[in-house]
């Protein structure tokens, strides 16, 4: 009777004694995980993943690869950015996720020659895309603000800006102006056409009675020239 009751108090006293020493390891491991060491981030921009794998086992840090972003200036393959900025310390034996380069973003350039400029841009916009330098020729045949040329050519690719030429009108030219008067509009607009002239009438009829700015006055290539008219039959 006497052993019986010795094992039954032995039974409970090796339990105690067990969850005793659970709770003093567990403690022991609690503070060895809290007050780790702790190590710095290292900057792994431009770096290729061998490069920067390298880097951060030598920290006591892991790699992970988290995505990849296009990049018009980091080379594919190489990484743009790490969510732990560089010198930042953290804990060792921690993962630092880092984002790849896909390289540019290539998109097809769409058509704008013939475009006016302000139209251009409007069309790009739309396309998540946007006119980088704009160049001003002179062009006779193209009227000021239209486009003329652009670089690159549609249906190029894209990879970087857009350039565009756009006309700029005709070289401005000092004329003595005519006399219009008592002549058939159709042949003054022929001649105003010529001399880089517009044209504004007033009034009916196919005959020019009078005009403004006056014979012999200086004008200049791109003004308008306002014009009276009346039936050939009026005196």
């Amino acid at each position: 009777m006497q052993k019986r009751l010795s094992s039954f108090i032995r039974i409970p006293l090796a339990l105690a004694a067990f969850i005793v020493l659970g709770l003093v390891f567990g403690y022991i491991t609690f503070n060895i995980l809290s007050f780790s060491r702790t190590v710095d981030v290292p900057s792994l921009a431009n770096m290729s993943l061998v490069e920067a794998n390298e880097a951060l086992t030598k920290a006591g840090l892991y790699l992970k690869i988290e995505g990849e972003d296009y990049d018009s200036v980091v080379q594919t393959g190489k990484i743009v950015r790490q969510d732990v900025p560089a010198g930042n310390k953290v804990k060792e034996r921690r993962a630092i996720k880092v984002f790849v380069s896909k390289g540019p973003k290539v998109l097809s350039v769409p058509v704008l020659v013939g475009e006016m400029l302000a139209d251009a841009e409007s069309i790009l916009i739309q396309k998540g895309l946007r006119i980088g330098k704009v160049i001003t020729v002179h062009a006779d045949s193209v009227e000021k603000g239209r486009i003329v040329a652009q670089r690159p050519e549609p249906d190029e690719n894209l990879s970087g800006t857009i350039t565009v030429l756009v006309s700029a009108g005709p070289y401005e030219m000092n004329y003595t102006c005519p006399d219009f008067v008592n002549k058939p509009l159709d042949d003054a607009k022929e001649l105003a056409k010529k001399m880089g002239l517009l044209i504004e009438t007033k009034g009916q009829g196919t005959i020019i009675a009078g005009q403004k700015p006056k014979p012999g006055t200086a004008i200049r290539s791109g003004e308008t020239i306002y014009f009276d008219m009346k039936e050939v039959n009026t005196p």
